[in-house]
């Protein structure tokens, strides 16, 4: 009988103000995951760095980078040895004054020369809230949304911001994908925690759970932990770099990567405060036999769709 599971695993990890450190912690964890028999891991939202956008800052572009380049190339040896798939998310420069948050697609079926790399996806909603300035930095994606067809089954990635969007979901669970992940830096402004902490994070995992009712799919929601304030230190042809971030509280990353059944029950989810890769087990036939039972695909009324189009219906 055919094998439907697949061995998942989210690096939920701390992010220090080293560029290089970043990338080797992330490769290690990769390789640590894939030798407990995972074969389907994701990474957090631009793992190479502590979360930069805390403010607005021209030389940070200089910690952009191609795809395929620098990270993927680390990363495709693991993929390679331990053939799995990967997604990574890096902050692309895909064009002279032209940058994106994108995750790469990594599969051990890819090409090689490619570093493995099967697809990318461009993250859509872009955020501009206090010390979420992203705007400044990443460019609205223009790939749309997508289906990743893998060695590991059919997936989809979107980031971050994207989660609080039920179209997306749709859209991507319409293009095939049975299993969502959504890399993610997500934290608690410090002042606000002891008042709106619980009831932030509480909706943060609904609103995910609610795709995976919604479209009878797996959620797997990705975060990193540690209290930021944007540090970052890299270097590069043209020298050193310590840059640091704004004075002033920072951002507590609050962790609680979790993965949802197609039932949108929690099976597994990780601590707000450690870091550690989660696992968990995904039957792929629970997806079929989840949409049988709540035909919510079956009962959607196309038809009567048009006004999703518009920015509000007046």
């Amino acid at each position: 009988m055919k094998n439907t599971t697949t061995r998942v695993a989210l690096i939920q990890m701390s992010c220090e103000p080293s560029l290089e450190a970043n990338l080797a912690k992330a490769v290690a964890r990769v390789r640590e995951a894939a030798e407990n028999g995972a074969t389907l891991i994701c990474l957090p939202e631009l793992f190479r760095a502590q979360y930069f956008c805390q403010r607005e800052e021209h030389e940070l572009f200089g910690i952009t980078e191609s795809i395929p380049g620098p990270s993927t190339k680390a990363l495709a040896a693991v993929v390679r040895e331990h053939k799995i798939t990967l997604v990574a998310s890096l902050f692309e420069r895909r064009a002279p004054g032209l940058y994106h948050n994108t995750a790469a697609i990594m599969d051990h079926a890819g090409d090689p020369a490619k570093d493995y790399i099967i697809d990318v996806y461009r993250k859509m909603h872009i955020p501009d809230d206090p010390l979420y300035y992203e705007k400044f930095y990443f460019t609205p994606g223009d790939l749309g949304f997508k289906a990743q067809h893998t060695s590991a089954g059919p997936i989809g990635t979107l980031v971050c911001w994207d989660q609080w969007y039920p179209e997306g979901a749709r859209m991507t669970a319409l293009k095939g994908a049975e299993t969502l992940f959504y890399p993610t830096a997500i934290g608690w402004h410090p002042s606000e925690k002891e008042e709106f902490g619980e009831r932030q994070y509480d909706a943060w995992q609904t609103i995910q759970r609610a795709h995976a009712i919604a479209n009878g799919v797996w959620v797997c929601g990705v975060n990193r932990v540690g209290h930021e304030h944007g540090d970052v230190i890299w270097d590069d042809a043209d020298g050193h770099h310590d840059l640091k971030g704004p004075e002033g509280a920072g951002l507590e990353f609050w962790g609680g990567s979790f993965i949802a059944d197609p039932f949108g029950r929690v099976i597994a989810k990780a601590s707000h405060d450690k870091e550690e890769i989660l696992y968990a087990d995904l039957d792929s036939k629970e997806v079929e036999i989840t949409r049988q039972h709540w035909p919510f695909l079956r009962d959607r009324r196309i038809d009567a769709y048009d006004g999703i189009v518009k920015r509000f219906l007046d």
